[in-house]
């Protein structure tokens, strides 16, 4: 199969994880009417660990402590990062949860300047300024006193970002010399070890009637089969594929695709502002991922000099 043809269905399946993650947005709003939001990552997680273990379980031989302290480590964060996505969802809109999540994207590069000892490029904080004014005008409101407040789903999902790139930052510093299939798996493991732990604390009994509600039961296996499980290895695959910059755009439309579907599916409305203030969190995105690489301007050359 030729590059070309190779690198289209390398699009095509990061546009579609994008696609699956943008719709999770939506059944996480629609499932905590049901399921309470550390019992609904309890089940996601233990869906998603137990079939990529099934997948890969030939691998599982290779484990060792530092497999499973690093994996601790990350399923923490990963849990963390989650945890406040998912109760931050259940106080805003799912849409305007999937754009200001997306907060991770410059805090990466800012977060490891310190640990990798290396100074984001100047792209990085023009897209932090961009997404931090983003922001501003689609969670900022101004209250009765004539002060402006963020709501309490907007700044808990801002954290979520926080502990998103916290995460992304200590994946891949294990993930340099550890198998990430491996780590992917632990990480899962102990995410849902978090979430059983802390689930009756925070929000109660076992709720026995989620068992009984096929709705439910199905909004679950998509979020630990689809959304969790399945996306990771698609997103994985199309990678070894497609040119970095180009597969960070394909990967950004996650935030569209969340917007998108919470509008269509769930009826949720947006002011101009705010509408504003995504397309700004989006551009900032794509220039934080990719600088706009994915931009090819022809310039003008002398006769015989074809460079573009």
């Amino acid at each position: 199969m030729n590059k070309k043809i190779i690198s289209v269905f390398s699009g095509t399946g990061l546009i579609l994880t994008a696609g699956i993650w943008g719709f999770a947005f939506v059944i996480v709003k629609d499932s905590l009417d049901y399921v309470p939001a550390l019992y609904m990552m309890a089940f996601r997680f233990t869906i998603a660990a137990a079939a990529l273990a099934v997948i890969y379980r030939r691998k599982l031989y290779k484990l060792t402590t530092d497999y499973w302290k690093h994996g601790s480590i990350l399923g923490l964060f990963l849990f963390l990062a989650y945890a406040f996505q998912t109760v931050g969802c259940n106080y805003t809109t799912a849409g305007k949860n999937a754009f200001i999540t997306t907060v991770y994207v410059f805090l990466v590069p800012l977060l490891g300047w310190p640990l990798k000892k290396s100074r984001p490029g100047w792209y990085v904080f023009v897209a932090a300024a961009m997404s931090l004014t983003g922001i501003g005008l689609l969670a900022l409101t101004k209250a009765d006193s004539g002060f402006f407040s963020i709501n309490r789903g907007d700044f808990l999902t801002i954290i979520c970002g926080f502990f998103f790139a916290v995460h992304i930052l200590f994946n891949e510093k294990y993930g340099e010399f550890e198998d990430p299939v491996l780590l992917t798996v632990l990480q899962f493991v102990f995410a849902a070890v978090f979430s059983w732990l802390l689930s009756p604390v925070t929000d109660g009994a076992f709720p026995l009637t989620v068992i009984k509600n096929s709705h439910v039961v199905i909004s679950m296996l998509y979020l630990g089969i689809f959304s969790t499980m399945l996306a990771f290895l698609l997103q994985n695959i199309c990678l070894k594929y497609m040119e970095s910059s180009l597969a960070a755009l394909f990967l950004s439309l996650e935030s569209v695709f969340g917007m998108l579907f919470s509008v269509l599916l769930m009826g949720e409305r947006m002011s101009v502002q705010g509408l504003f203030g995504c397309v700004l969190i989006f551009i900032a995105i794509i220039l934080a991922e990719t600088k706009f690489s994915f931009v090819h301007f022809r310039r003008n050359s002398p006769p015989g000099n074809n460079m573009v």
